[in-house]
C-alpha cells in the first residue's frame, strides 16, 4: 500500500468522521468508526472522486469496507489510469 495515498485517505476520513487521524488505521471500518454511516460513506466517495479525479463504480464503492481496502482500490485505479 502506498503510504502517501493511505495518508491522504486517512486525513479525509479524519475530517469526515470527526476522528483524530492517528486513530484511523488500515483496518478502520464502519464497525469501528462510530460516525461512518451510509451518508458519510457517500461523502467519502465524493471526496475521493474529487481529490483523485476519478469515478468509482457502484461495485467499487461496495468494496470500500475499510480504510485499507479503500486505499488499495484508489491506488489500483491510479496505477491503471494513463498519465
Amino acid at each position: 500500500m502506498n503510504p502517501a495515498v493511505f495518508d491522504q485517505i486517512r486525513t479525509m476520513a479524519s475530517d469526515l468522521f470527526g476522528v483524530p487521524a492517528d486513530r484511523i488505521t488500515a483496518t478502520s471500518s464502519p464497525e469501528t468508526l462510530e460516525n461512518w454511516d451510509s451518508v458519510q460513506h457517500l461523502n467519502l466517495v465524493l471526496a475521493l472522486e474529487e481529490k483523485f479525479g476519478m469515478q468509482l463504480s457502484p461495485e467499487e464503492i461496495e468494496q470500500m469496507k475499510s480504510i485499507g481496502d479503500t486505499a488499495k482500490l484508489i491506488e489500483s485505479k491510479l496505477q491503471a489510469t494513463p498519465r
